[in-house]
């Protein structure tokens, strides 16, 4: 039997096989009009309604309109939303030397790291002693989300508030500290530790802390964690599930298992000498990328809902997408079409055309193979238009921060939008002749921003795109 004939249901196969009278080798037009298939139709489209196509040029703002209201952020290059945009706009590396992990057997030891975090800005000590860095992260990017938007909790709205956030490997350092202690060092396990470890966990400390009391979900993408959770958090919003959804993407970098499992997939950066120009994005001489931690919470609403109480809109959801490669655990598609579709199909959720889009902000991740392959993917998705779109890459100057990464590259994406402005992709110096698009080379620039597409292309070729708009009534 051949692979095609394998994924063929069963009865059908046997269908086209007999024919409508009987007979062996009978058409596949023959078939199709046996009785047996058309039992097997019927019984399909039982009760099934009739889907629209994607293409929703016409009637896409018929369904609910999603906006962002409040946005939070924690990393390499800030406390807040306001320092980390100032050092992306300024061009500046938030990279260096790893301080909180023993390097000195790894080939690379530089990444990125949240510097001067204090958690009990943001909860009481016996709560952080409890949570793991990266749930420590989400709690704080949430305050300050909250805190940006103007929203309050009460018991009035809270059953209709809601959580979504993505991480990629969630408490990883808790295992090793767990695995040490009881197969090296034969101690008792704290009996904190799966509870802290696992990934679902971020979500449920912002929901008690805060008293969100709505839809609650993880998402464990791995490096599109962050953005599909934003776009998962919209569609949450789409179907009436919720009003107000608090949607992102978190991550830290404190294990050596985590770091030592990178060394081993030979996709880090060795390029120690000169940390902050490590991450060099599309850049000729790129050799790996750059690990880092951090976390990006935006606050997303009901149009009605956030014009109701007067919220201030940085920009609109437009559309959304996700599609897997179905490829390689690891390795990008050389042939960029789940990337492709990924873009494509966000495009067409939004009812745009390749056209209509002013800005990408790129997956970028400094390896070889995956700049290459998402530029191959931009082209095909956008035409001969992918030479006129501005594109950047935040990880250029924040590293990779896995499943916090889009989450933080929508922040980013909004203020582009928002403020005019489109921060570069730094330390782009020799260009390669296989990323040969305009990646906003060094210098922050000017420009207006109507729609932008946000990349994140995860491990296990798991691809999602969104697409963010200026607000207009």
């Amino acid at each position: 039997m051949s692979r095609e004939e394998s994924r063929t249901p069963p009865r059908l196969r046997a269908a086209q096989q007999k024919g409508p009278a009987g007979r062996e080798g009978a058409s596949v037009e023959e078939a199709l009009l046996s009785q047996e298939l058309e039992e097997l139709v019927a019984e399909i489209l039982e009760g099934v309604e009739t889907l629209p196509q994607p293409e929703r040029v016409e009637g896409y703002r018929k369904r609910a309109r999603v906006v962002i209201t409040g946005m939070g952020a924690l990393t390499p290059l800030g406390l807040t939303v306001e320092e980390t945009w100032e050092g992306l706009v300024a061009g500046r590396s938030g990279i260096g030397y790893l301080s909180r992990i023993d390097t000195a057997d790894l080939p690379t030891k530089i990444g990125g790291e949240v510097k001067g975090f204090d958690p009990s800005l943001y909860m009481d000590f016996k709560e952080a002693r409890r949570m793991e860095l990266f749930s420590q992260f989400a709690v704080a990017a949430t305050g300050m989300a909250l805190e940006d938007g103007g929203l309050v909790i009460d018991e009035t709205n809270a059953p209709q508030v809601g959580v979504l956030i993505g991480t990629a490997i969630g408490g990883l350092g808790a295992t090793q500290e767990a695995c040490l202690r009881y197969f090296v060092e034969k101690k008792r396990v704290s009996p904190f530790y799966l509870v802290s470890m696992i990934p679902n966990i971020a979500a449920f400390h912002v929901a008690r802390l805060y008293g969100l009391e709505g839809y609650n979900s993880t998402v464990t993408t791995a490096c599109a964690a962050g953005t599909q959770a934003v776009g998962e958090a919209a569609e949450v919003i789409r179907r009436g599930a919720a009003q107000v959804m608090i949607a992102g993407g978190t991550e830290s970098a404190d294990s050596l298992l985590g770091m030592a499992g990178f060394v081993s997939m030979r996709v880090l950066s060795t390029r120690n000498d000169d940390p902050q120009g490590a991450s060099r994005p599309f850049d000729k001489d790129r050799d790996g990328l750059v690990g880092s931690e951090g976390c990006g919470i935006l606050v997303l609403e009901n149009l009605e809902h956030a014009l109701r109480r007067g919220a201030r809109i940085y920009a609109e959801v437009l559309g959304y997408s996700t599609t897997s490669d179905a490829y390689h655990m690891a390795q990008p598609d050389p042939e960029a079409k789940g990337a492709t579709r990924a873009m494509r199909w966000a495009i067409a959720d939004a009812g745009l055309r390749p056209e209509d889009i002013d800005y990408i902000n790129a997956h970028g991740t400094s390896t070889v193979l995956g700049d290459i392959m998402e530029t191959l993917a931009i082209k095909k998705a956008l035409g001969e238009h992918a030479y006129k779109v501005p594109i950047s890459s935040t990880k250029s100057m924040i590293g990779h921060l896995m499943g916090g990464a889009g989450a933080v590259e929508a922040i980013a994406t909004a203020l582009t939008i928002y403020q005019g402005v489109i921060h570069p992709t730094i330390n782009y110096h020799t260009p390669d002749p296989q990323c040969d698009l305009d990646y906003v080379p060094n210098v922050a620039r000017q420009v207006e921003v109507r729609i932008a597409l946000s990349n994140s292309f995860g491990l296990g070729g798991q691809d999602a795109c969104l697409v963010l708009g200026r607000y207009q009534v």
